[in-house]
C-alpha cells in the first residue's frame, strides 16, 4: 500500500491497524467482544473454584504479582493499588482491592481496561469478574474500593515457556467516557458495585473466575 508516495511495509500497517482497533474497543463492550473474537486476542475461558481452604490440595510456588494503575488525560481521579505488590501460590485465591477518587466538582463516567505483563503470563492468570469494560460513575469527591480476586492456574508451572516466571504485573487503566446527564444516568455507580462485590466475595464458598486471554492451541 502506497500513500502520497510513501510505501507502508505491511507489518507496520497491520500493528498500526491493531494500535486502533484496541483504542476503538475501548469505547463499547460489543465491540471489545468482536474483537476478541476476530482476532484470538479475549477468550471466554471461565472456571468456577472452590475459596474454601482444601489441605490436601498442592501448594504451588510462589509468585510475586504486582499492581499498576493509570488515569487517560481529561479524567480528574486518583486511581491506584491499596497494595502494590503481593505474593502468593500458584493455584490459591487471592483477593486486593483498588481504589478510585473522583478529585473534581462533577460527576464523571470512566472505563477500564486490563492487561497482564509479562504477556503470555496472561494465559494462567484467572480473575473474577470486576470494573472493567463497563461505564462506572464516581460521583464529586466520592470514593470506591474495588475488589479483585484472581489466581495464577498451575498449569503456568507445567509451560516451558512460563515455568521460571515469578513475577506477574496487574495493570489497569481508566479512560474517560462522555460525561453527559444520559451518560451519567446510564452509568453504573462504581462505589456501589465495589461494595456489592466485595460482600458478595466475603461471603462466597466458590467463585467464577475468567480468564480473557485465548488459551494457545
Amino acid at each position: 500500500m502506497k500513500i502520497r508516495g510513501t510505501s507502508i511495509p505491511p507489518l507496520a500497517l497491520s500493528a498500526g491497524l491493531i494500535a486502533v482497533a484496541t483504542m476503538a474497543v475501548i469505547y463499547s463492550p460489543t465491540l471489545y467482544r468482536m474483537f476478541c473474537e476476530a482476532t484470538g486476542y479475549g477468550g471466554t475461558v471461565t472456571v468456577t473454584r472452590s475459596l474454601k481452604e482444601v489441605p490436601s490440595s498442592p501448594i504451588g510456588p510462589v509468585v510475586k504479582v504486582r499492581f499498576d494503575a493509570n488515569v487517560s488525560p481529561g479524567l480528574d481521579w486518583s486511581f491506584g493499588p491499596v497494595e502494590k505488590e503481593v505474593e502468593v501460590n500458584v493455584g490459591v485465591p487471592k483477593t486486593i482491592f483498588y481504589r478510585a477518587v473522583n478529585n473534581s466538582s462533577e460527576t464523571l463516567v470512566g472505563r477500564a481496561t486490563y492487561n497482564v505483563t509479562p504477556g503470555i503470563a496472561g494465559y494462567y492468570f484467572n480473575k473474577t469478574d470486576c470494573f472493567c469494560f463497563s461505564e462506572q460513575k464516581l460521583e464529586p469527591g466520592e470514593s470506591a474500593e474495588m475488589p479483585v480476586m484472581f489466581f495464577i492456574d498451575p498449569e503456568m508451572m507445567d509451560d516451558m515457556d512460563t515455568k521460571s516466571i515469578r513475577t506477574v504485573t496487574l495493570s489497569y487503566t481508566f479512560f474517560k467516557l462522555n460525561s453527559d446527564e444520559d451518560a451519567i444516568a446510564a452509568a453504573n455507580s462504581l462505589k456501589e458495585t465495589g461494595d456489592t462485590r466485595a460482600r458478595e466475595l466475603s461471603e462466597a464458598t466458590s467463585a467464577e473466575f475468567t480468564n480473557n486471554v485465548q488459551r494457545r492451541r
